[in-house]
């Protein structure tokens, strides 16, 4: 697969995030949406950041998942490897952030307004790491990556709105990503487990 455009997943899709912590430059520009054939690379980049995010918390992470576009085998992507992490309280900053912070992990924004979702980049490869509580929204990101993995018809829909989207909007990931909120939805409607 050539490389296109793409952003990095954040998914689903919300509109623009609250907060006090949330950088409002976060994905409007300077940034281009970059697509790449899938790379078996992927899964092992995820793993040695579970485990980096597991030692530095221990108990307090609950799970920690990979989401998004890479942990999709067969699927292009950004190449930026998505973690999921639940803990107990994300308004609880205090019982997790310090220890991200002392593995490298730093919060790029927070969203107290969408499930208390954080946002923070990892220290040494591409990586983005979600904090939420468990309920609906982290469900509906396994949801749907389940979906896309036993699936191939909706992950061959899925990337071909991605790259169509990429080409649109290449300059903002925000707007992309945006822009892909119908085909998720429509995927996630054929997941059952989404509605848990």
């Amino acid at each position: 697969m050539s490389p296109t455009h793409e952003s990095p997943e954040r998914l689903p899709v919300r509109g623009e995030a609250r907060g006090s912590h949330f950088d409002r430059s976060f994905g409007r520009g300077g940034e281009r949406v970059v697509l790449t054939g899938h790379d078996p690379k992927w899964p092992y980049l995820f793993q040695r950041e579970a485990e980096r995010v597991r030692e530095a918390l221990g108990p307090a992470a609950l799970a920690v998942e990979h989401v998004g576009s890479t942990a999709v085998p067969g699927l292009a992507a950004r190449p930026c490897v998505d973690l999921l992490l639940l803990v107990g309280d994300p308004a609880d900053e205090a019982a997790y952030r310090p220890a991200l912070e002392k593995a490298g992990y730093v919060l790029h924004y927070a969203e107290p307004d969408f499930h208390d979702h954080h946002v923070f980049k990892g220290p040494d490869v591409s990586t983005t790491l979600h904090v939420f509580a468990d309920g609906p929204e982290p469900r509906r990101i396994l949801a749907f990556r389940d979906r896309l993995r036993a699936d191939a018809g909706d992950r061959e829909r899925y990337e071909r709105a991605k790259r169509d989207l990429a080409e649109r909007h290449g300059d903002s990931v925000q707007d992309y990503a945006e822009a892909k909120t119908g085909v998720i939805e429509d995927i996630l409607s054929r997941a059952p487990e989404a509605g848990r």
